[in-house]
């Protein structure tokens, strides 16, 4: 199940970016949570009495994570993908757990850096910085904008993740998932209308409905579903290791179906921003390791 999460998210950046050549891209990003959040929260009124947001913790939830980790998170990185391919897009997107690190420290008291922690967070701002392979002449290239907008995208979820956790909800997590996703594309439609972006400009052809129905379907209902009972069975901390899969899957797949190759200096930035990772999670990733049931055998 790990597996097919990571196989169909990292789809998504691929998926993404052969939509964005039919549909203008924030337009493309609330529609794809138009139908997506109506499918979970239908699922959630289906299979739990827990789906209506009755408290305050409920409502700042869905807020919160409807404004940062859908609205922000997803149309930054529509945006960005316009100017890079997807797979360069999931490597920088992959620093996303790295930057939630770093928001927590900075805003609970609990949480610290320690030393080694923040070498973990410089190998990761590095590995952003290998893959952007910024100079003077490509500043302001419009490859550098993506990555740019790509890295606001994932600073967005980071922060969005960060801000929620303090709040105490009675819903269960595909409602808070649903709600948060129509809250979301609200902000978004409210962008692309704002930006003057027209569903005229949508054109239907096979290739944007298969696009739009994997990131409903696939990327969406299916995968949160499958998020949801590993979000159970393993943790939150674990299973943020399925960022790590993501840009190998999306690289793979976009070599596969769009012909496209990533540069070498792309799998360097993206093995810094992993070694980033398991600095700042090392305590988390070595218990995994020791209680992991194959621990230990040949």
């Amino acid at each position: 199940m790990f597996a097919l999460l990571a196989l169909f998210w990292g789809g998504s950046f691929v998926s993404i970016d052969v939509g964005l050549h039919h549909f203008p891209p924030l337009l493309f990003a609330a529609v794809r949570y138009d139908v997506a959040g109506l499918l979970i929260l239908g699922y959630a009124t289906a299979t739990t009495d827990r789906w209506k947001p009755k408290h305050k913790g409920d409502v700042l939830a869905v807020l919160t994570i409807g404004a940062f980790v859908i609205a922000g998170h997803h149309s930054l990185l529509y945006l960005g993908q316009e100017h890079v391919p997807g797979a360069l897009a999931a490597v920088v997107v992959s620093l996303s757990p790295v930057l939630t690190a770093v928001f927590a420290s900075a805003l609970f008291a609990d949480e610290h850096v320690t030393p080694l922690s923040a070498v973990g967070l410089l190998c990761g701002v590095v590995g952003v910085a290998i893959v952007a392979n910024p100079t003077p002449a490509n500043l302001l290239s419009t490859d550098a904008v993506g990555i740019g907008l790509v890295f606001l995208a994932a600073a967005s979820f980071a922060l969005g993740s960060v801000l929620s956790q303090p709040f105490e909800t009675g819903i269960s997590v595909p409602a808070l998932q649903g709600w948060s996703m129509l809250f979301g594309s609200v902000l978004i439609h409210a962008v692309s209308l704002g930006t003057g972006e027209s569903p005229t400009a949508i054109d239907w052809s096979l290739p944007a409905v298969a696009s739009l129905t994997y990131l409903v379907l696939v990327s969406g209902v299916v995968a949160f579903l499958i998020y949801f009972h590993l979000l159970d069975a393993i943790g939150a901390t674990e299973l943020n290791l399925v960022g790590y899969l993501e840009p190998v899957v999306a690289t793979l797949l976009s070599w596969v179906v769009l012909g496209e190759l990533v540069a070498s200096t792309t799998v360097i930035g993206f093995a810094a921003i992993f070694t980033g990772f398991a600095l700042l999670k090392r305590d988390v990733l070595f218990d995994f390791v020791r209680t992991s049931p194959n621990a230990g055998r040949a």
